[in-house]
């Protein structure tokens, strides 16, 4: 996905929209900070979750993160894939490092989130 296009959360998802289908993944400054990641639990498809609550969690060697749903409504697909493989979330964390699409029931909740500068200067603040 173009990092341009894309929304970010102070939670460090990202979110792409395509129709009324968000694309949600963490941002290559979460991964960075998660260093070495060795598992992610995903939502189950057919769940619906809320804005802001967790849906699943991403672990490295070093701590646990809960996963935040941006958006609310169902999950339409999950990225299976990085189960057995969370290197994408790293290498190509807005493209095949995607974690679970959702069909936003409130796409308004997009209003309030940072565009890609804003985010950019949101990572420089936190990691001072």
């Amino acid at each position: 996905m173009d990092q341009g296009s894309l929304k970010f959360t102070k939670t460090h998802e990202w979110v792409g929209v395509e129709g009324e289908i968000a694309t949600v993944g963490i941002t290559d400054f979460a991964v960075n900070q998660l260093t070495d990641l060795v598992y992610i639990e995903l939502p189950e498809v057919g769940s619906s979750y809320e804005a802001g609550k967790v849906f699943g969690e991403v672990e490295s060697v070093k701590a646990v993160s809960d996963l935040y749903s941006p958006v609310s409504g169902e999950i339409t697909e999950a990225n299976s894939a990085l189960v057995d493989d969370q290197s994408p979330l790293s290498d190509d964390p807005f493209g095949a490092g995607w974690i679970t699409k959702v069909k936003m029931s409130n796409p308004a909740e997009l209003d309030q989130f940072m565009n890609a500068e804003e985010y950019r200067k949101f990572c420089e603040s936190e990691a001072h």
